[in-house]
């Protein structure tokens, strides 16, 4: 039987088990031994990490060829507009060249834990959040696809993959489920 684990990866954290500078990372959070991380997620994001110890899941969570659906939370700089939301729905060209289509929408500001440290704050450039699921996963694509299109990401929080979801995962902890 295969090990699965949900992670809710705080900010700053890296994506591995070891970091010869010290830095925080994995192991300062995940006591399970020989589970090891399908996919990544930057360093300055936060949110849904999948461990596991089974190769073929692992592949079939991070290979770009399954297109598991990545759904994210982005609060970003602006005020989003239907237009920029449509070029996201539409696909983003990309210096590495053209993205799938996205899900975009705008949401409301989600009830997320305080972000540490806190975000900057502009005091006359708006803000908002859009929930953008996509099915690839490039070097910092949803990044680079809401500032293609006006839309600097502010916060990025990884809220679902495939099935699996952060509901009831607070950073740094995780729960073990069915692989």
């Amino acid at each position: 039987m295969s090990r699965l684990i949900l992670l809710n990866k705080p900010y700053d954290v890296l994506c591995q088990f070891t970091d010869e500078l010290g830095r925080p990372n994995l192991s300062h959070f995940v006591d399970v031994r020989d589970v090891y991380p399908a996919g990544r997620l930057d360093r300055d994001s936060e949110g849904l990490l999948l461990l596991t110890d089974d190769g073929r899941l692992q592949a079939r969570i991070a290979d770009p060829r399954y297109k598991l659906p990545k759904s994210y939370l982005v609060q970003v700089e602006g005020d989003a507009v239907e237009a920029q939301l449509d070029q996201l729905r539409q696909g983003v060209r990309l210096k590495d060249g053209m993205t799938l289509p996205a899900e975009a929408e705008r949401i409301d500001d989600p009830e997320l834990w305080p972000r540490d440290p806190p975000i900057r704050v502009r005091k006359y450039i708006p803000d908002c959040w859009i929930r953008l699921t996509i099915r690839e996963g490039r070097n910092r694509q949803v990044r680079r696809m809401t500032a293609a299109v006006g839309l600097p990401t502010l916060r990025l929080v990884r809220w679902r993959i495939g099935e699996w979801t952060l509901d009831g995962l607070t950073p740094g902890k995780w729960r073990a489920v069915q692989g």
